[in-house]
């Protein structure tokens, strides 16, 4: 048995050949040249087939053209203006292509950067070549949005209702939302997600880095609208994760990472309980997520100030603990 063509497949092979054929193409040469038609179980499924394939197309800006034999009026044939269709050519220098190439490594996740990759190819094929030193010494980077970026960007996109479990800013408390996605935003090197937190019945900003495990769909597709006058400035300005600078007590030879992306602080106290420990001063962006981090070092890293952060990180040290003396003994 023949294997069935998707839709999507169908639909570009019907582009490619409205657009090159001399003439038109009646429904009759579509239905037996064109790739896809043939599964249609009868003369009234392609007819559907074929409808729904033009409106696609129209909604899409594909230029369809109805054309009519002068001869025979009743022989209807399509083709795609190709004048309409077409973009005009686009050219770039060198020295913008060096500023692509750079766009191009900006992201580090795999998933984002392979088409950049690809984009790239493209354009140097045609393209004057950049000046390898032009921007020597520049190299820009960001991390790459979490994995619930790609399931809440097809909830948004099919007005579907998501469920996952969230980790508050505030508090480190981990409890499950059901959540109607609005919209996606980057702001303050995170990734945000706004839209109306169901339980509350109120619009939210959340975090996508504080999102734990997976997003599910839970309602139809299409079951909310999304209002036209959402303040997302004040929703974010809620959901912005505490910044600042934290010290540090560290084990010599340990916490490297803290180290490469810190200073030195001055020493503890000469008559102090760390006189074996490194000071070591790192900015965060996000009091929370640093906290996380911290509670992977144990005892290896003590936190100085300040105090909140402190707490955060004995709050899963607790946490952990309690796990501990929970768990089943063999």
């Amino acid at each position: 048995m023949a294997q069935r063509v998707e839709a999507a497949e169908r639909l570009l092979d019907l582009v490619i050949a409205l657009s090159h054929t001399q003439r038109w193409m009646t429904k009759r040469q579509i239905r037996t040249q064109v790739h896809g038609y043939a599964d249609a179980a009868s003369a009234e499924a392609f007819e559907r087939m074929f409808e729904r394939d033009k409106d696609l197309l129209r909604e899409m800006g594909v230029p369809l053209v109805v054309a009519h034999d002068p001869l025979h009026e009743d022989d209807i044939g399509y083709r795609i203006d190709a004048a309409g269709y077409t973009l005009p050519p686009v050219s770039f220098t060198a020295a913008e292509i060096g500023v692509l190439s750079l766009a191009a490594e900006l992201w580090q996740d795999a998933s984002l950067r392979s088409p950049a990759n690809r984009g790239m190819t493209k354009l140097r094929a045609v393209a004057p070549a950049a000046d390898p030193v032009a921007h020597a010494g520049l190299a820009l980077r960001v991390r790459g949005p979490e994995e619930a970026f790609a399931p809440l960007l097809a909830a948004i996109d099919a007005r579907q209702p998501v469920t996952f479990t969230y980790r508050a800013a505030s508090t480190g408390a981990v409890a499950r939302r059901t959540v109607e996605p609005w919209r996606i935003l980057s702001r303050n090197r995170g990734w945000y997600l706004v839209g109306r937190d169901v339980d509350r019945a109120a619009p939210r900003a959340f975090r996508l880095s504080r999102i734990q495990g997976r997003v599910r769909s839970t309602g139809a597709p299409g079951s909310f609208a999304v209002p036209a006058d959402v303040d997302v400035a004040a929703l974010l300005e809620r959901s912005t994760p505490r910044a600042g600078t934290a010290r540090l007590a560290v084990l010599p030879e340990r916490g490297a990472a803290l180290r490469a992306r810190g200073r030195s602080g001055p020493p503890p106290s000469p008559t102090g309980p760390l006189t074996d420990r490194d000071v070591v001063v790192v900015p965060f962006a996000d009091l929370e997520d640093l906290a996380e981090e911290l509670a992977t070092y144990a005892e290896a890293v003590l936190v100085l100030d300040p105090p909140e952060l402190r707490e955060a990180v004995l709050r899963r040290l607790r946490a952990v603990a309690r796990l501990d003396q929970e768990a089943p003994r063999g």
